[in-house]
């Protein structure tokens, strides 16, 4: 489940070594998400409509409707 500050985060802050900077998750024309799962955090992307996650472009709906067709 998400924790409630993670929701639209610039920076993502926590347990990390001290010589590594804090990653910066605002910039122009990228959304940015880190969502707390089970299995660990996950980046969560979207860049020009197309949505990323952990860097692998994600198929949208109407892709795959059209794939089946």
């Amino acid at each position: 489940m998400n924790a409630p500050n993670l929701l639209l985060p610039e920076v993502l802050l926590g347990a990390q070594p001290t010589d590594q900077p804090n990653l910066d998750l605002a910039s122009e024309a990228v959304q940015r998400y880190i969502w707390q799962s089970a299995y660990g955090a996950m980046l969560i992307e979207v860049r020009d409509g197309i949505a990323f996650v952990n860097g692998a472009r994600v198929a949208s709906m109407v892709e795959l409707r059209a794939a089946e067709a």
